[in-house]
């Protein structure tokens, strides 16, 4: 099958698996407030296979999450492989409370290329303090089952990656996480820096390890994102998100879907790619990337993986 990127559209989306969030982060941290949506949040099942039918030809890859825990849809690892069906590669992100054996088998079964669980802690003490009301040990019980089903069905997938968010409370634990990792037979342990609010004035998340910030200090005691904010954005032409219910928004940073570029319930992907909202959009980014309100703590042009 042909997955060379065509002009129609992306080269890859972001498809929520739900919009839910059963966590909440620390004070300072995104609120992700999108996942408080009302109504149903969770995208319906036929609307998911028509625009996978209409998007396939021109996606190389397929995100299931946006803002929310995609295993709370009971639907999730169907809609899973009937991506797969479609050639597409998929990757989703989980933090991990709901990778019973049962569920674990499912996922391994479903095809699902990239697994990406989230341990922000290697002890329940620092893990609670950013994944609040959070289980470390399901967590890392959730990994063994994964781990248990891919030897048990001769299946190299999915690819397990142990996200680590790095902030102050957790930086001393990096090494740990590794050895953890290891020992449950996890793939890839992956370092995250933090996107973090009000960090003009500083911000005690900010890890004192700068190599895992995305800030640095300043002469006069205020702080400065490491990257310059230049006047362009690849993914405006390479990617979108497309919220539960339809919405075709820019890119994660719009966590609230503020910036709504096209519904699909009433118009092709096709169309909306290529309508006027996108294009003013993307020549907004080119004029002036730092007079957008979700452009301005973005990660574009910076290092995001430690």
């Amino acid at each position: 099958m042909d997955k060379t990127p065509h002009s129609v559209g992306a080269a890859h989306d972001h498809l929520p698996g739900a919009h839910h969030c059963l966590q909440s982060p620390l004070p300072g941290m995104p609120e992700w407030s999108s996942c408080i949506y009302p109504g149903n949040r969770q995208p319906q099942t036929d609307f998911f296979r028509k625009t996978i039918d209409e998007l396939s030809r021109d996606l190389i890859y397929l995100i299931f999450y946006f803002q929310g825990e995609p295993f709370i849809n009971p639907n999730f690892l169907e809609m899973v492989a009937y991506a797969r069906k479609n050639g597409l590669y998929t990757i989703t992100s989980t933090n991990g409370h709901f990778l019973d054996d049962e569920s674990a088998k499912e996922t391994v079964e479903s095809g699902l290329d990239r697994l990406i669980i989230s341990v922000d802690g290697t002890t329940q003490e620092t893990y609670e303090q950013y994944r609040k009301e959070g289980d470390l040990e399901t967590v890392l019980q959730g990994a063994r089952h994964v781990v248990k089903w891919k030897k048990a069905l001769n299946s190299a997938t999915p690819h397990i990656v142990f996200q680590f968010l790095v902030v102050r409370p957790n930086e001393h634990q990096i090494p740990e996480i590794y050895r953890l990792a290891e020992e449950i037979g996890v793939d890839e342990v992956k370092l995250k820096t933090a996107q973090v609010y009000d960090f003009e004035r500083g911000n005690p998340l900010i890890p004192t390890d700068l190599k895992y910030s995305r800030y640095l200090p300043q002469h006069d005691g205020s702080w400065r994102t490491r990257h310059t904010l230049a006047n362009h954005c690849w993914k405006l032409w390479h990617a979108c998100e497309i919220t539960w219910d339809g919405m075709v928004v820019p890119c994660c940073f719009d966590k609230d879907a503020t910036h709504p570029l096209g519904d699909l319930k009433h118009h092709s992907f096709r169309k909306i790619w290529q309508g006027k909202e996108y294009q003013q959009f993307r020549t907004q980014i080119l004029k002036g990337r730092d007079q957008i309100d979700i452009c301005t703590n973005c990660t574009e042009g910076c290092k995001v993986w430690g």
